[in-house]
């Protein structure tokens, strides 16, 4: 039998189901891939081993009792900026290294109801300030295809964690591209919602009109059945969709046949690598033998989203870190990192008087356009396809004194996040290096069902996604 901590949801279900291995085991196999990749990969935080081990063994009861939660039994990691009750949650900052919340985000609660074990929290960059995990101050988690390389961020740690199998699925949060882009390049499959269909209860918020929970898994079914698990109305999130969820899993086997697909020059961008722009032109070619039709579009261009982000972005943030003043939770402000002062002072200039009109107010009505620009777009395609990221996994020390790294790296998840677009990013290839590449499936806001159902027919049709690295 493989590995256990290789195996997917669906797999681990089976297994649990069958009684080949119980909770406890499947549990254990995550813990000793843990000790084994940690120092190499550091992906994590905190590991919460003896909560892990407690939480299996009820399970297992459960399990024997008959129960059927959706995720009962199952390890995961969860991004270090969800808070959960009675253990550390950094956001991957010093200024909380010693705060322990009193109580448990939506996502770990409905994750919980679900019936997950938490093997702990994930590295990231520090308070999702960019994309690489560089900024993180517990240091860069390493990408596990080749630790000479980054895994993306801010959910860089999530995704490095899940690549290298010490859990069997994780949660990362996204703002503009902070789930697709790392599992991009750590070879495993990010799904980012439509803003609102995930409550945002109790996750460090970043900028809090783009963020988005959303799973990190092995398989696009295996990211159906998590989002099955944490999506809904939440009445602590003002923000989160009264929308009843649909089942994500009831047609996901129905394919592309019949179906529009967009692709736009302007997601090929100048200087993108050569081997993803030859991978994601044969992916397309593959959804077009499936029974899908191409369509060429021309949308609004993505370099010009970056100019958008940067200014709402660093606005929310100077905002919403506002409330770290060490005073009631937390540390000193002094402990704030480069990259957080930098995006402080940006943020704090945008919305000063004067200059409110001329960039926050000016980004916003640019936002608008963006999103009429999209659903024109959807008008005439049920999805759009790109590559994910203009590159492979950069090296380390790539985003050191380059302040724009993550906006450059992101550009081409930023347009849609941005437009609350829900994306989801799945494996289809490898460059001579043997890094992964990433294809990029958008969709109308709140139709994940068809950009899982497209990403799923992809998947079963090629084998990049059944590839694991050699630690």
């Amino acid at each position: 039998m493989t590995n256990l901590n290789e195996l997917t949801i669906t797999q681990a279900q089976e297994g649990l189901k069958k009684k080949e291995f119980s909770s406890v085991d499947l549990t254990n196999a995550c813990l000793s891939a843990i000790e084994k990749a940690e120092p190499s990969i550091n992906a994590l935080v905190t590991i919460t081993k003896d909560e892990a081990r407690k939480a299996a063994k009820k399970a297992d009861t459960m399990l024997q009792n008959g129960d059927d939660l959706p995720l009962l039994g199952i390890p995961t990691i969860i991004k270090d900026n969800f808070s959960t009750k009675g253990i550390k949650t950094t956001a991957s900052s010093l200024v909380l290294d010693t705060y322990i919340p009193p109580y448990n985000a939506t996502v770990v609660e409905k994750l919980e109801a679900a019936g997950m074990v938490m093997l702990g929290k994930a590295n990231m960059d520090a308070w999702a300030h960019g994309s690489s995990t560089e900024t993180s101050d517990y240091g860069p988690s390493k990408n596990p295809w080749n630790t000479k390389h980054l895994p993306g961020g801010s959910s860089g740690g999530t995704a490095a964690g899940v690549a290298a199998q010490e859990a069997v699925y994780g949660i990362g949060s996204e703002t503009a591209g902070s789930i697709r882009q790392p599992a991009a390049w750590c070879g495993i499959v990010g799904l980012k919602p439509t803003y609102g269909r995930v409550s945002r209860y109790g996750v460090i918020a970043m900028a809090s009109s783009l963020d988005c929970p959303g799973p990190i898994t092995k398989t696009v079914e295996d990211s159906a059945l998590v989002l099955q698990a944490i999506a809904g109305h939440d009445p602590l999130d003002a923000t989160s969709s009264p929308r009843a969820v649909p089942n994500y899993v009831k047609h996901m086997k129905d394919g592309v046949q019949g179906m529009t697909i967009g692709i736009s020059d302007q997601y090929f961008v100048d200087g993108m690598n050569e081997e993803v722009k030859i991978s994601v032109e044969a992916a397309i070619k593959e959804l077009e033998k499936l029974g899908a039709t191409i369509k060429k579009l021309t949308l609004f261009d993505p370099k010009n989203a970056v100019a958008v982000y940067t200014i709402l972005q660093r606005s929310e943030v100077s905002s919403n870190l506002a409330r770290f003043d060490g005073i009631r939770y937390g540390l000193a402000r002094q402990n704030f990192g480069t990259e957080a002062k930098r995006r402080i002072m940006l943020g704090t200039y945008t919305l000063s008087a004067g200059y409110y009109d001329a960039y926050y107010k000016k980004a916003q009505q640019v936002r608008t356009l963006m999103v009429q620009d999209f659903n024109k777009a959807f008008e005439q395609v049920d999805i759009i396809v790109s590559p994910t990221s203009p590159s492979l996994a950069a090296k380390l020390g790539a985003s050191n004194d380059n302040p724009m790294f993550g906006e450059i790296a992101d550009m081409l998840v930023e347009p849609s996040s941005i437009a609350g677009l829900p994306g989801i990013s799945v494996p289809c290839g490898y460059g001579k290096n043997g890094l992964p590449i990433g294809m990029q499936i958008m969709g109308k806001q709140f139709d994940e069902a068809t950009i899982i159902k497209s990403a799923y027919a992809y998947e079963q049709a090629t084998n990049w996604h059944t590839k694991k690295p050699i630690l």
